[in-house]
């Protein structure tokens, strides 16, 4: 065994250890960069904060028209 730094083998094994997810990989709409296919898991809320949003918003710019 050498002395001094790690071998190239010791450092391979290490690296080659894959990190299995039960996410879903790639893309929610394929050719869309945005938004990521773990995006509804890791965000449940959004269509109901987002809607939240729109009525907050537009009932703000209503009550300027009056």
């Amino acid at each position: 065994m050498s002395k001094g730094f790690a071998t190239d083998n010791l450092a391979s094994k290490k690296l080659k250890k894959k990190v299995i997810s039960n996410e879903p990989q790639g893309r929610l709409i394929p050719w869309s960069p945005w938004p990521p296919a773990n995006f509804q898991t890791r965000y449940p809320a959004f269509p109901f904060v987002l809607t939240l949003l729109i009525i907050v918003i537009g009932q703000w710019y209503l009550s300027l028209l009056r």
